[in-house]
């Protein structure tokens, strides 16, 4: 992961580039605390998340609040300073956050544009294009400018897009730089000026043998930001800072999920290795089709076959397909391997199973970053109290 970050941080040799982690990828106070080491930001797009960033010692002017749609408290929050920028998402939202800041905001405004841009990847980690959810729609843009033009306490820092996850190509930057440029270009002709431009991240990860190789990052981003440097000069504005959102880039391969084989089942047509985890820890393959490499752990000889790995749960959460050996047996371990993303950040209950722990190694040194839970822990929530009397009309405060 450390080293993972320096490649990052390095690839612009013009100027410093503007890395911010995403903490959607994971997040423990732990591993935040581990993180503050180096100098980047973090992107937060919760309560939840900001508090874990806090609680980590991650200053105010290292955060950026994320989300496309945002609580009251959220606002607040950038209102307050809790955050260095805000990524408003909407026109709804930024005339929502005008209202609550009036005294004046903390967090500093980054738009960010749905800019149309495709970057042709699984439609549940498409986050750009016309038919997303995310994102200033080009028909608003010229509204939010004048917004911000027009609003003294909302202070404009500013463009951001950011079109999926998992690209493998680095045309999809360059068409969102060149967009975001030409937004720059308008925001001048608004009498604003965008500081820097935020091109996101979903840098691809290969996670499985079978999936294509990650491309080059460093390269690509060199490229990206010598595009702005010569477009900045080009339309004589001021020097634009580059910025960049990776989270799977930093954690994916420094992560590795531990199963025990609980059960073999060679049914008429596969075998099916039954592990203990599954859908609960790993929602991943079931969403949208993830795959990982998984190899035993053992040193194993003599044949290998090609199974079907499976969870536990009372779904068909078949966690994809591997060649193990031949004489697999239950109690062995296996390890699925670059599931340092969206692995235990998406894991949940189900089944009302507790979530595993989380161990950081390195250095010869091991410590813990999230402790198993317990049967207790996941059944907390459940002590609700008494039923008591509801008045005619009103619904219960917890609700």
């Amino acid at each position: 992961m450390d080293a993972a970050i320096l490649r990052l941080a390095s690839s612009c040799s013009r100027a410093p580039l503007d890395v911010s982690y995403a903490a959607k990828a994971f997040a423990t106070i732990e591993f935040l605390r581990h993180l503050r080491r180096h100098p980047i930001g973090v992107d937060v797009c919760s309560m939840g998340e900001l508090v874990t960033a806090e609680r980590a010692g991650i200053s105010a002017q290292r955060l950026t609040l994320h989300g496309a749609g945002k609580t009251d408290d959220e606002l607040r929050a950038a209102c307050d300073g809790r955050v260095g920028f805000i990524a408003v998402d909407g026109l709804e939202e930024l005339r929502r956050l005008d209202a609550l800041a009036r005294d004046g905001c903390g967090a500093r405004i980054l738009l960010r544009l749905n800019l149309g841009i495709d970057a042709r990847t699984h439609a549940f980690v498409r986050t750009g294009g016309d038919d997303t959810k995310f994102g200033i729609p080009a028909r608003d843009e010229a509204a939010a400018l004048a917004i911000l033009r027009d609003c003294p306490q909302l202070h404009f820092a500013g463009l951001h897009a950011h079109v999926g996850s998992q690209i493998f190509d680095a045309e999809p930057y360059v068409e969102t730089a060149a967009a975001l440029m030409d937004a720059a270009v308008r925001a001048v002709r608004a009498e604003l000026v965008a500081e820097r431009v935020v091109i996101g991240g979903g840098f691809g990860v290969a996670t499985s043998f079978d999936s294509r190789g990650s491309f080059d990052v460093s390269a690509a981003i060199g490229a990206v930001d010598r595009y702005v440097a010569q477009r900045a000069r080009e339309a004589e504005l001021a020097p634009i800072r580059l910025g960049i959102e990776p989270g799977r880039a930093i954690v994916a391969e420094a992560g590795t999920t531990l199963y025990r084989v609980l059960a073999i089942k060679r049914q008429s047509q596969r075998t099916f290795v039954v592990v203990d985890g599954g859908i609960a820890e790993n929602p991943r393959p079931a969403l949208y089709g993830a795959r990982y490499e998984v190899v035993t752990v053992a040193p194993s000889a003599g044949d290998e076959v090609e199974v079907t790995l499976c969870g536990r749960s009372c779904e068909n959460d078949e966690l994809g397909t591997a060649r193990l050996a031949q004489n697999l047996r239950s109690g062995d371990l296996l390890a699925m391997r670059a599931t340092g993303a969206y692995t235990y950040s998406m894991a949940g209950n189900y089944n009302r199973f507790p979530r595993p722990a989380v161990v950081g190694v390195a250095g010869g040194l091991h410590w813990p970053l999230a402790r198993r839970e317990s049967i207790d822990d996941v059944l907390a929530s459940d002590d609700v109290g008494e039923p008591v009397e509801l008045e005619s009309g009103r619904r219960p405060a917890a609700f």
